[in-house]
């Protein structure tokens, strides 16, 4: 499946990272649920990481909407925006909301209207 064949779709996040954890190399603590959707690989030979948006509680498992692909020119894998079905978000809200780890990267937020 192509990175961007996920925008639209509902998917499967399990949780390695949720909401207040705090991250093993850099210490801080992250603001939103970070996860991955199993069985699949990313750039990196792990599996393809999923940004949580509009849950303000920690969660293991979460069934969400995609809604966005982060393409990070300087890395060698995407990340996917997530949120619950009934939860919108635009480019500069998601931004805002991930800049605490894609700050690091050059990255663009491409939506369904980009493709």
């Amino acid at each position: 499946m192509n990175i961007f064949d996920y925008i639209g779709k509902t998917i499967d996040i399990v949780m390695d990272r949720p909401l207040g954890s705090e991250h093993p190399k850099f210490k801080w603590r992250y603001p939103v649920n970070y996860g991955y959707i199993p069985d699949t690989v990313s750039g990196d030979g792990e599996e393809i990481d999923v940004f949580l948006l509009g849950v303000f509680e920690s969660v293991n498992k979460y069934e969400g909407k995609c809604i966005a692909v982060i393409e990070r020119e300087d890395d060698n894998e995407y990340k996917l925006v997530a949120v619950p079905e009934d939860k919108k978000y635009n480019k500069d809200q998601i931004e805002v909301l991930v800049e605490f780890q894609e700050r690091f990267f050059n990255s663009k937020i491409i939506m369904e209207q980009d493709l």
